[in-house]
């Protein structure tokens, strides 16, 4: 008995002990990561970064170096299990982690996890303590997850797809959607967001135009510098993506196509890496996501001269660099510029790579990464450097001061307010483009006694969530928006075909017949319409037409709606048409026969009541066009910016856009007068102001817009570049000063020695309401810059 009770208490003593132990690396004001008992310099919240970085990484083995250059895919994705397990010691992750992706989001099959919002931040805060508490020297876990149109979790708040934020031309609103972001990110302990998307999107066809800002390489990098700004001061990190010349799939095919994109070196550099430049240079982003495509026969991902001469010498980024999902795998078995996964692991790590990002299990990169350190394809320079970029990003985000991010007594008050909800509301407002409203058919009467709802799109919902944002958005349709809008109304609601029908694509070639169920949903649309006062037509894309993997061979509308909307104009009831897509339309038909047309893009949650709110007048639609819409596929490419061309009508083709960049109309109308040109006091700047006033019986927002032309250039220059732009509110009878000022950045190009220069000479400079409505332009001379 004796022996038993002095046993029982040895177990308990040890218990004790492990206990004290455990709760012990926590001291007063640091952390005790390496369990040694005294605060070595790394967890040292007075030392340097720097300093930290050295100490850490001196300490680390070649095991624990390499587990930094990888990342883990949560729970649902690749990570089998909820929370740590005792088989977790023996799993790779022993040694640490990188990042992990997109954990207890609500993505996969760990919906489980997401909801409510404190099950999640435990969930994350359970497994920071297993890296922090049972590694060795316990680095704590950079929490990832996607963003680009609101945070990527379960009933977070949900904005409007960036091709509809690009369209608000607002740089405000951008930031305030950061804002709501980030404090929602924060509130459930995330730490770094994949946003903004910073590809333009110059060839319409593609699927994820949907996720760009536009085609315009200004308008593109000023909105994505709000938004990593917005999220990086408030204590994430940004990782934009995807560097880089992404956004070019040959003859608009996606995914397969992922080679050899169809651009010159000055336009790529002029184009394509502007938006990333501003990313680095000036929003400070620590953060990106290498592409998979290559340039000019090499593989970005696997290139030195994209990795590192560009992005961290002459861009000086010096965060980490994740990979987009396979772009290391691609070098093997797509671009087949190696022939084993050690080779592609250290072609990509000696090329500028630090953290592999895939939806395999992270060993599948760490291990060959270390038989190429065996076999000397990467030296230990190198890997030190790499593994110093991930580590200088966990100190800078705070991850060794605090690692339980979160809070389960806020989050509930944060995530989806009321207050964050009305900035959702607003950016839906504001990303409505209004393209023709002849007669002034816009707005309706509120006093219609029938109003029918009619199109695949005017009730769905479910289809119009994105992958990179909120799940289980609670999205209001355009039907329940109008319906709830005019309770005195009878609104009625036919959705007349499907987005695409049977035979789609193969559909696109040829004429198929309705078949007997069709016939009978057009007959009703028809049929609803001739019986109304007016029909709402709603149509467009959705998550089947338009995202990643899914470009299009045509901009016609897809599946039955051409014929749909036909069938129902020649009922005789005025017609209004509402697009909900995330694309460029080639509406030709629609252009010369539909009085009002309206294009929402993807709205977000408050899609109906906002659509809503513009067709009945109690919001002047304020949005502009951020790509080109072009009369058909045959004249692609076609996006802003145009080089010097002779864009006539001719025999035997079609001339001119649809509806040009910038472009968008008003309930009201505006006057430009009083243009400035004004020299600054620092050498090579210049003021550009005038006067916009609303001349209107309304209140409207106007998108003020400068453009540029250099006149005469060493190289041929574009036509006009977008170089300023301001949305303005403005009441009748209102006037504005507004002011660009214009810096040698803005003046340069990339000259035949592949040098960035300001040459003398005079400029134009256009003031206008889209890039072909200009309505004042004056001349200023730049002289030689030292």
């Amino acid at each position: 008995m004796k022996k038993s009770v002095l046993l029982l208490a040895g177990l308990l003593f040890c218990v004790t002990i492990q206990a004290q132990k455990k709760k012990s690396i926590y001291q007063q004001g640091w952390i005790d990561f390496n369990k040694n008992g005294v605060m070595d310099v790394y967890e040292d919240p007075q030392a340097s970064i720097d300093d930290r970085v050295r100490n850490l990484l001196s300490q680390m083995t070649v095991e624990e170096k390499t587990c930094q250059m990888a990342t883990l895919y949560g729970t649902g994705r690749v990570l089998k299990d909820d929370a740590p397990t005792p088989e977790w010691k023996n799993e790779i992750w022993k040694d640490g982690i990188g990042n992990i992706d997109e954990q207890a989001n609500g993505v996969g099959s760990a919906k489980h996890l997401s909801f409510p919002y404190a099950k999640s931040i435990e969930n994350r805060q359970t497994i920071q303590r297993w890296f922090v508490e049972q590694t060795r020297l316990g680095i704590p876990v950079d929490f990832t997850n996607e963003g680009i149109r609101g945070l990527n979790h379960d009933r977070a708040t949900m904005f409007p797809s960036e091709s509809g934020q690009g369209a608000s031309w607002d740089k405000e609103l951008i930031s305030e959607i950061a804002r709501v972001e980030a404090e929602e990110a924060l509130a459930l302990g995330y730490t770094n967001i994949y946003s903004p998307v910073l590809d333009i999107a110059q060839d319409p066809r593609w699927g994820r135009v949907v996720e760009s800002y536009g085609e315009d390489p200004f308008l593109a990098g000023e909105l994505g510098k709000r938004m990593i700004t917005g999220l990086q001061e408030r204590g994430l990190v940004s990782t934009p993506k995807h560097f880089a010349v992404y956004s070019i799939p040959v003859g608009g095919r996606d995914g397969g196509t992922r080679t050899d994109p169809k651009v010159a070196p000055r336009e790529m550099r002029t184009l394509y890496l502007e938006p990333f430049r501003k990313a680095f240079q000036e929003a400070g982003a620590w953060g990106v996501m290498s592409s998979y495509n290559d340039y000019d026969g090499e593989p970005i991902t696997g290139s030195h001269h994209f990795l590192t001469e560009i992005l961290r010498d002459e861009f000086h980024f010096r965060g980490y660099v994740v990979s987009d999902s396979h772009a290391v795998e691609y070098l093997r078995d797509k671009h087949l510029v190696v022939g084993t996964p050690e080779e592609a692991a250290a072609l990509s790590v000696n090329a500028g790579l630090n953290v592999r990002t895939n939806f395999t299990p992270p060993q599948d990169f760490i291990l060959p990464l270390r038989k190429a350190i065996e076999q000397g394809l990467v030296s230990m320079e190198t890997i030190d450097s790499r593994v110093s970029d991930v580590l200088r990003v966990k100190f800078v985000m705070g991850l060794f001061d605090n690692p339980y991010k979160g809070d389960v007594k806020t989050v509930d008050n944060v995530v989806h307010s009321a207050e964050h909800q009305a900035v959702s509301l607003r950016a839906a407002l504001e990303s409505i483009v209004l393209l023709k409203n002849e007669g002034q058919i816009l707005p309706l009467n509120k006093n219609l006694k029938k109003v029918a709802v009619i199109g695949p799109n005017a009730d769905e919902t479910e289809l119009l969530i994105c992958r990179y944002g909120p799940a289980n958005a609670p999205i209001k349709s355009v039907y329940r928006g109008i319906k709830e809008y005019l309770p005195e109304a009878e609104v009625n609601y036919a959705k007349g075909c499907d987005i695409i029908d049977k035979y789609f694509p193969e559909s696109e070639l040829y004429n198929v017949p309705l078949d007997a169920e069709e016939k009978t949903m057009m007959d009703e649309a028809v049929q609803l319409a001739r019986n109304s006062d007016v029909a709402i037509m709603v149509l467009g894309g959705n998550e089947r037409t338009v995202r990643e993997e899914f470009s299009r061979t045509s901009l016609d509308l897809c599946g039955r709606q051409q014929q749909l909307l036909e069938a129902v104009y020649a009922t005789g009831t005025p017609v209004v048409l509402v697009l909900v897509d995330g694309r460029a339309e080639s509406i030709n038909w629609a252009q010369k026969y539909i009085n009002g047309i309206v294009h929402a893009w993807f709205p977000g949650e408050f899609m109906g009541p906002a659509i809503a709110q513009v067709l009945f007048g109690d919001y002047n639609p304020g949005g502009k066009l951020a790509v080109t819409f072009p009369k058909t596929v045959g004249q692609i490419p076609l996006a802003f910016p145009f080089k010097p061309a002779n864009d006539t009508e001719g025999k035997v083709r079609v001339a001119h856009a649809l509806y040009p960049f910038g472009f968008g109309l008003s309930y009201t109308t505006f006057e430009y007068s009083d243009l400035q040109i004004i020299p600054s006091a620092q050498r090579g700047n210049f003021t550009v102001r005038c006067k916009v006033s609303n001349s209107g019986k309304i209140a409207g927002d106007e998108v003020v817009q400068l453009y540029l032309h250099d006149d005469v250039s060493s190289v041929t220059t574009y036509l006009k570049v977008l170089r300023g732009f301001e949305r303005i509110h403005l009441s009748p009878g209102q006037t504005k000063d507004v002011e660009f000022v214009i810096t040698p950045q803005e003046l340069g190009l990339w000259n035949k020695d592949n040098q960035f220069v300001v040459e003398p000479g005079t400029f134009t400079a256009m003031v206008g309401s889209s890039s072909e409505d200009i309505r004042l332009t004056g001349k200023f001379e730049v002289g030689a810059l030292d």
